[in-house]
């Protein structure tokens, strides 16, 4: 069993937010298989699916970005699932947008979801896919008023290529394993 873990934040003031772009993945994923989200033995929704005969628990963590981890522990220790079977889905303020990034283990990189999954998991060894939302060579004067806007037009178009791709990344993780998923998919896709 597999266990993929999109971050987001729960209000819905944040959809459509660039904060929120790993809500949006694993609902695109769910959304494929006709799933849908329902409470969760825990602080979060969860969709059921099955893809190529491997059973995969999608969730979105119902506590804010900066609690995620309490969410993912809960479903890990409900579901009886290792470290190794989670890829967690996250925006990524150091990547260009229309760049996905997957990685086996790692830091945080400043994504404070992952710092506190990490936290609470005690490791950072845990798979995860870094969705990138950076705007090419374009100057910040706030981050957390940038990942907590919502995207433009242009933005949109971009994810809308990316989210597709995001799909198919984290089914090859659930299928294949992690080292299959990066050599296929860590490159630019627009």
């Amino acid at each position: 069993m597999k266990l993929i873990v999109g971050l987001g934040n729960p209000e819905s003031v944040h959809v459509g937010t660039r904060h929120n772009i790993g809500f949006s993945a694993v609902e695109t994923i769910a959304t494929s298989f006709g799933a849908r989200f329902s409470k969760g033995k825990g602080k979060f929704l969860r969709a059921s699916i099955s893809h190529n005969g491997v059973p995969v628990i999608i969730i979105k963590p119902m506590t804010y970005m900066n609690l995620s981890g309490h969410a993912v522990v809960a479903a890990m220790n409900f579901h009886k699932i290792r470290r190794s079977d989670i890829l967690v889905v996250c925006d990524d303020l150091n990547l260009l947008s229309g760049t996905i990034r997957i990685r086996s283990k790692g830091s945080a990189g400043g994504q404070n979801g992952l710092k506190h999954i990490i936290e609470c998991l005690g490791s950072d060894e845990f798979a995860r896919l870094r969705i990138g939302i950076r705007p090419e060579e374009q100057p910040l004067n706030s981050f957390s008023s940038f990942v907590l806007g919502k995207f433009n037009e242009d933005e949109k178009k971009v994810m809308e290529k990316v989210l597709p791709a995001c799909r198919e990344a984290a089914l090859d993780f659930a299928i294949n394993g992690i080292d299959h998923a990066m050599n296929h998919y860590n490159k630019p896709l627009v």
